[in-house]
């Protein structure tokens, strides 16, 4: 997700085991947006080589040595933002998930494609006579992009997922 306080609690509360991953692109937007344009490219190439690294630990610790970095160059809002964001971005680096499956699931590109799509299909019809009618809309768009678009190309391989699933059990 992108940070919204109302999906984070949500989730937390009707899915307590689930492990909430933030995206990285807004998060690194977040960040920037405290950089100095003087320091942005560097601030952008620094963040990059963080989400570069192959473990968690491993750009936890970077994104360490960049917050030191930041606090150096004078930019301490950068450097808080970085800090208290970096555990809930990196989600996606736990031993937990496929490997393969870490391009896909660090960034929120699939939810938003999906609401582009709902929005598309809702200027059409511009003002709806009720909430159930876009209710309606709304899912038999959802059910149609999910049943033949989702399922012709293959998103994320779930039969990964089987071996850590038996592990749980």
């Amino acid at each position: 997700g992108d940070r919204c306080a109302g999906l984070v609690n949500t989730v937390s509360e009707l899915l307590p085991q689930a492990r909430y991953q933030r995206c990285m692109v807004h998060f690194m937007r977040n960040v920037l947006s405290k950089v100095s344009p003087r320091h942005t490219r560097w601030a952008g190439d620094a963040l990059k080589a963080v989400f570069a690294m192959e473990s968690r630990e491993s750009a936890l610790a970077k994104a360490e040595q960049v917050a030191t970095e930041m606090e150096e160059r004078k930019l301490r809002e950068a450097a808080k933002c970085l800090r208290e964001g970096i555990d809930e971005t990196t989600t996606y680096l736990l031993k937990d998930y496929p490997v393969e499956h870490r391009r896909r699931i660090r960034t929120n590109n699939m939810i938003e494609r999906l609401n582009r799509e709902i929005r598309r299909r809702t200027r059409v019809v511009g003002a709806f006579p009720d909430g159930r009618s876009a209710l309606m809309l709304i899912t038999a768009r959802i059910r149609y992009v999910t049943g033949n678009q989702w399922s012709t190309r293959r998103y994320l391989d779930m039969s990964r997922l089987h071996d850590t699933i038996q592990e749980a059990n």
